[in-house]
């Protein structure tokens, strides 16, 4: 049996998964993303990941490994710098990673941002799917995207094409945690949502969480302040989109990530959205879609990068 290894790390979860050549999930291990903590605990958390996957059977028959990893990356030095994880700037993920004592021999891992990875998976079985020119964004804790351009995943020449989230869309907008003003992310991200309502005076029920799945709760029973905020991420992302649209010309837009989550308290104002900023005719009726993998695209996605760099099998995005 084919069986692929996939680390998914994020700025709220790792997750880690074992797949086999249709991208089916064998085994998961998932472990919250000590964000704040020192580089040391972040690189605890991780080992802790691929201990428990390597307590299943399908792990001695892994022949590859991806790493989708939040960004900014670097792959050819296997380095990872993600914006929402301070305790790592320029840390050697894949170095940490090949000294599991128990990876499999042989194998090498692969690095790769979360969104090209969510890109990887929507292209080879998600919405994306028999799409040659399409965008894939990841809106969760942040921002990401992937491109898909001439039929093959474009992740360009240090992994980090398609990173829409740190693109300006508001030049006197909020200040971003990359250190750029109004940039997608500082608008749209599950964050963001959250802290502007909050802002606008909206407050979570007795026991709930103030995080943007509440704030999708809330704009669907009415609450302006709630719907006000997923407007404002609205907005932000047709902007990014309309403009990536303009460079590449799009046939498709892919939407994952927690805060996709929201179903048409965020997909219903960006479609309006695009009305406004997707003018040029080339740019048009655009189709935006929900992901087809909902939250285990990053996993699906890494294992499909280590697959393609490994041997290009039938039916794997290439890159």
């Amino acid at each position: 049996m084919t069986v692929y290894g996939a680390l998914d790390i994020g700025g709220t979860k790792i997750a880690g998964a074992l797949l086999d050549g249709e991208g089916r999930l064998l085994a998961r291990a998932q472990r919250a993303t000590p964000a704040t903590r020192p580089s040391a605990d972040l690189a605890a958390a991780v080992m802790k990941v691929l201990d428990e996957l390597a307590t299943f059977p399908a792990w001695d028959e892994m022949s590859c490994m991806g790493i989708a990893s939040a960004g900014p990356v670097d792959t050819v030095a296997g380095t990872v710098s993600p914006v929402n994880i301070p305790g790592w700037r320029g840390f050697p993920l894949v170095d940490l990673v090949r000294t599991h004592p128990r990876l499999p021999l042989g194998v090498l891992p692969v690095l790769v941002g979360d969104a090209v990875a969510m890109t990887a998976a929507e292209h080879w079985l998600g919405a994306a799917r028999g799409f040659d020119n399409a965008l894939c964004m990841v809106v969760s804790t942040g921002v990401g995207g992937g491109l898909v351009l001439g039929g093959k995943v474009h992740a360009g020449r240090s992994g980090n094409a398609g990173h829409i989230g740190h693109i300006t869309v508001d030049h006197e907008g909020p200040r971003c945690v990359c250190g750029a003003p109004g940039c997608v992310e500082s608008l749209a991200s599950g964050t963001a949502i959250a802290a502007h309502a909050r802002a606008l005076g909206w407050t979570a029920g007795p026991g709930v969480s103030s995080n943007a799945a509440a704030v999708a709760a809330a704009a669907r029973g009415g609450d302006e302040r709630a719907l006000s905020a997923y407007r404002r991420s609205a907005r932000a992302l047709a902007a990014a989109i309309a403009a990536t649209a303009a460079l590449v010309e799009l046939e498709r837009v892919v939407i994952g990530g927690g805060v996709a989550q929201a179903g048409d308290v965020l997909f219903s104002p960006l479609r309006r959205y695009m009305n406004d900023y997707a003018v040029l005719d080339f740019t048009r009726g655009i189709s935006v879609v929900p992901a087809g993998l909902a939250l285990d695209a990053g996993l699906v996605g890494a294992a499909a990068t280590a697959a393609a760099h490994a041997t290009y099998p039938a039916g794997i995005p290439h890159f």
